[in-house]
């Protein structure tokens, strides 16, 4: 055995110098010259109010640096299909690891995308069936909703010697249901929504949103086909008239003189509403789209998705349709159930997927959940599944908020497995407001000291104790623990909900007190949305503000989101004597040179779009003519450009007084949101500036009862408190406020508490508690019970 000499340690090697991921002037949307540096193979946490620029740091500059620098190393063939990226605005950027995103956005809209598909444990299970099911129907994709089967035959021309014609055959064995095309539900239209049967084509018997009377691609086209005699009403259509009328297949015709295509208004309204992603349309279209289209479950494949052969393929008696609606852990267990060699490594991988599901508190899920409804957090932890098992080390995971929509409960397991990734060698940086996780923290980095403008800048850097002492914002509320009310408001009346059994419901019945502040909770998948969402009637006049994310392009911001800027155009046509449509940036008024976006876009193809401001109009979308027309001595551009604050003044009193305007502006104050600018992009906000944007949108909506989902999503501690002032503020207006919620602040706020539980998936589905938060707190008979007493203190 060889001696060792040299008994000194040796001098550390230089490569493992690089232990730190350095950030020197970074000034990515609102961040003002930012320096820090970020321990490697450490957890970092970034805090902050919302829209202090935590996203801005985290997620538009290092992650998106980490990215680009990636995508370089391709060749620019393949750069070509991939999403181009900018280089954030930064001086210096050292130290960058390859960063895995799992950001909080929701998964793929498609209809056909479910928990399976976008976690591949459908492509798993597809293939084990097409191996062991019995009897054998085809190949894995013979099990696939997403593939239709296609049978071909003809002649193909192949150059080849002298033979130059062959005949050729094609089959492909899908697994999609012909009925409903792998959608599991069939559309149904109500004609009476799309026109009013009394009256003929020429007197306007279409009531189809956008559908006018000289539009040349809808109403003229059918008026002047030929198929149809406009002057006559529709019920007094013949059966031809009615057949080419709503079902005639796509028709080359010529009105005046130019070559458009007919076909029947059914397949019409179907290509023009129903392929479209719904949260992406216009709020009036989609009220149309509920109010004319009904969905109901295919009849052929009984919501399966899947064709007849399909589902005649079976393992032990059960067939893949079955496998995907059990719940995650039920099949974790019957895949361990199966042995067999000839498929062992497709097994441990399966089960290793399943087990991932479980250990991440999503068990209660099935795989043929559609992607569309999970929440955010669902969303974030299902994207987590991919990484859990991997041998990856020295990575940037970067997490968004992954403690959004857990129960206290639930957190601690979140926080064991940030901390096993940390103990595997990689770095991970979260941006989190929950104190537990904040708590876990190697390195803290605290932004603020505000938002939007008045934040952007580095308050703190340091330890979690150091953080306590340090005075900031996040510091002095880190310690918060709201106190039990020592009196409760009585109810005003009850809502009743009998035999609910929507999703995991075990026919519940509830009485949800009206006039007051009602929190529902329980773990994650309990059945909280399913009972709330699911099983309120729809005469009850509910205005509900769900987690769906806000859709806008970079042309929306918060005026014309809120509806803001209707009466602001009114008062400036009023005061100055033209037209409302010249003050907006997307019609009339808009500047031609870069069409109101105020940036002219070149595509640079795989190289990132440059973005230049407009010469033309500076930067302030619209024309010169229509920026001397002014209101109160402002001109347009300058109304857009002030903040929620400012406006509030502006159009409040004096010569630019406009109360329709002043009372959405006293909802965007009463949220919070005084710091944002009328004009910016809806894109630049973050996901909590989002969320309050929607809810103070909502709160001019008339309705008895409001729904909040998890209103305290992105926010920091201390706007907390303003929710809680708000909510108090909606009761006292003598409104009812329903609340799902995890957050124990709130639930501490209640008049009343409704827990459902006591597990997840059929473990839930019960409510295992009504009553005070005090009762509740006393009898510490459910894990909220448990946890909001120990938050308390009692």
């Amino acid at each position: 055995m060889a001696k060792r000499t040299n008994t000194q340690s040796p001098a550390p090697h230089i490569a493992d110098s690089h232990n730190l991921i350095r950030v020197h002037g970074a000034r990515e949307n609102n961040l003002k010259d930012v320096s820090v540096e970020i321990p490697k193979r450490r957890l970092t946490v970034f805090t902050g109010v919302s829209g202090s620029g935590k996203s801005s740091l985290v997620f538009d500059t290092i992650a998106a640096e980490s990215q680009r620098l990636i995508n370089e190393t391709y060749s620019a063939f393949v750069q070509g299909f991939m999403p181009t990226l900018a280089r954030p605005e930064v001086d210096v950027l050292e130290g960058l690891t390859t960063a895995i995103i799992v950001d909080q956005k929701r998964m793929g809209a498609d209809p056909r995308s479910t928990v399976g598909t976008a976690t591949d444990a459908n492509a798993m299970l597809r293939i084990l069936f097409s191996r062991l099911g019995k009897p054998y129907v085809g190949p894995p994709s013979a099990f696939s909703f997403n593939v239709p089967s296609v049978r071909a035959a003809g002649a193909i021309t192949v150059e080849r010697g002298d033979r130059k014609a062959e005949k050729v055959t094609f089959t492909r064995t899908g697994g999609m249901c012909p009925r409903c095309e792998g959608r599991g539900s069939i559309s149904d239209i109500d004609l009476t929504q799309l026109y009013d049967d009394s009256k003929s084509i020429a007197e306007g018997a279409f009531t189809i949103p956008g559908w006018k009377s000289d539009s040349f691609w809808t109403v003229r086209l059918y008026a002047e086909s030929g198929f149809l005699d406009p002057h006559k009403p529709i019920r007094k259509f013949t059966k031809k008239e009615m057949h080419d009328f709503l079902y005639r297949e796509p028709t080359k015709v010529k009105v005046e003189g130019v070559n458009l295509t007919y076909e029947g208004l059914i397949p019409k309204i179907q290509k023009s509403f129903l392929s479209k992603d719904k949260e992406a349309m216009q709020p009036h279209i989609r009220a149309f789209v509920e109010r004319a289209v009904t969905f109901t479950t295919c009849p052929d494949c009984d919501g399966t998705r899947l064709s007849e052969p399909a589902r005649s393929s079976k393992i032990k008696g059960i067939n893949i349709a079955d496998a995907c609606a059990m719940q995650i852990s039920d099949l974790a267990e019957w895949v361990r159930g199966l042995d067999e060699p000839s498929v062992a490594p497709l097994l441990t991988a399966l089960q290793r997927t399943l087990d991932s599901f479980v250990e991440i508190g999503l068990g209660y899920l099935s795989l043929d959940r559609p992607s569309a409804t999970l929440s955010g957090g669902e969303a974030q932890r299902t994207k987590m599944i991919r990484h859990l098992g991997s041998s990856l080390t020295d990575v940037t995971y970067v997490f968004d908020e992954p403690t959004t929509g857990l129960h206290p409960h639930d957190v601690q397991r979140m926080n064991d497995l940030l901390l096993r990734l940390r103990d595997k060698g990689n770095t991970v940086l979260v941006v989190e407001h929950e104190p537990e996780t904040i708590a876990i923290a190697d390195h803290i980095v605290d932004l603020g000291p505000g938002a939007g403008t008045a934040g952007g800048t580095v308050c703190f850097e340091g330890t979690v104790d150091g953080l306590r002492r340090s005075g900031t914002l996040t510091g002095r509320h880190l310690d918060d623990r709201a106190t039990l009310k020592d009196e409760v408001r009585k109810p005003t009346g009850a809502l009743e909900i009998r035999g609910a059994n929507t999703h995991n419901l075990q026919n519940v019945d509830v009485d949800i007190p009206l006039g007051v502040l009602v929190v529902v909770t329980g773990v994650a998948g309990s059945g909280k949305s399913s009972l709330i969402h699911g099983s309120i009637p729809a005469s009850a006049g509910v205005v509900s503000v769900d987690q769906s994310p806000i859709r806008g392009s970079r042309r929306s911001n918060p005026a014309t989101y809120t509806g803001l800027l209707e009466p602001i155009r009114k008062a400036f046509a009023k005061a100055n004597g033209v037209k409302p449509a010249l003050f907006s940036a997307n019609s009339e008024g808009a500047c031609p040179n870069c069409n109101g976006a105020g940036v002219i876009y070149t595509d640079l193809a795989m190289m990132a779009d440059v973005a230049t401001t407009c010469e033309e109009c500076e930067g302030k979308r619209y024309q010169a003519s229509v920026l001397e027309y002014r209101l109160g001595g402002r001109d347009i551009s300058e109304v857009l450009a002030m903040s929620v604050t400012e406006a509030e003044e502006f159009f409040g009193a004096g010569e630019a007084s406009t109360p329709a305007a002043h009372a959405i502006l006293e909802r965007l104050a009463q949220v919070g949101l005084g710091y944002l600018s009328l004009g910016q992009p809806l894109t630049t906000l973050s996901g909590g500036e989002r969320q309050r944007l929607k809810l103070a949108t909502h709160m001019g909506e008339k309705g008895g009862i409001y729904v909040l989902d998890e209103p305290t999503t992105g926010l920091h501690l201390a706007d907390v408190e303003q929710l809680l002032r708000l909510l108090d503020q909606l009761v006292d207006a003598g409104k009812s406020v329903i609340v799902i919620e995890h957050n124990q602040a709130v639930m501490a706020h209640a008049d009343w508490i409704i827990d459902l539980g006591p597990g997840a998936g059929h473990d839930g589905g019960r409510i295992v508690f009504e009553g005070t938060p005090a009762d509740l707190v006393a009898a510490r008979s459910t894990l909220t019970g448990e946890h909001l007493a120990a938050y308390v203190g009692a």
